[in-house]
């Protein structure tokens, strides 16, 4: 199966009740940048991903928690089909610069921490070690 026809066969369905964030809070988590990522299996076998978006009062006022999440969530559709596994939950949580973190960056932290998150197994492999010198 293509990457393509994976993508259209997944499903991201967004979290919204509290119990879902809580249960998915004690996943692995990665903050890169703006963000904090939070990542269960829920050893469900669905081909479902769950998101979730919330942003603290620290990272500001309601009209800057509200521009903070509606970029943590473009951000999700744009890179979860590619880097999510399914069958997990994800929490992104807006960190004090997610309101004004120029967009390729802001994506790029979202990128490093879902394949950070990513299990051993199904992590890109990385260039190969260079032979030890002698």
């Amino acid at each position: 199966m293509t990457d393509a026809a994976f993508e259209t066969l997944l499903t991201i369905t967004r979290m919204k009740t509290r119990p879902q964030f809580l249960a998915c809070a004690q996943g692995a988590s990665c903050a890169r940048g703006a963000v904090v990522i939070q990542a269960r299996d829920r050893n469900d076998g669905a081909p479902i991903i769950h998101a979730g978006f919330t942003a603290t009062k620290r990272v500001g006022g309601a009209v800057v928690r509200n521009r903070a999440k509606r970029r943590l969530r473009e951000a999700a559709r744009q890179l979860l089909p590619q880097f999510a596994r399914p069958g997990h939950d994800y929490v992104f949580i807006a960190r004090g610069g997610a309101p004004q973190r120029p967009w390729p960056r802001l994506l790029d932290d979202i990128k490093s921490a879902l394949l950070r998150l990513a299990p051993e197994s199904d992590r890109r492999p990385s260039a190969p070690a260079p032979p030890p010198s002698v």
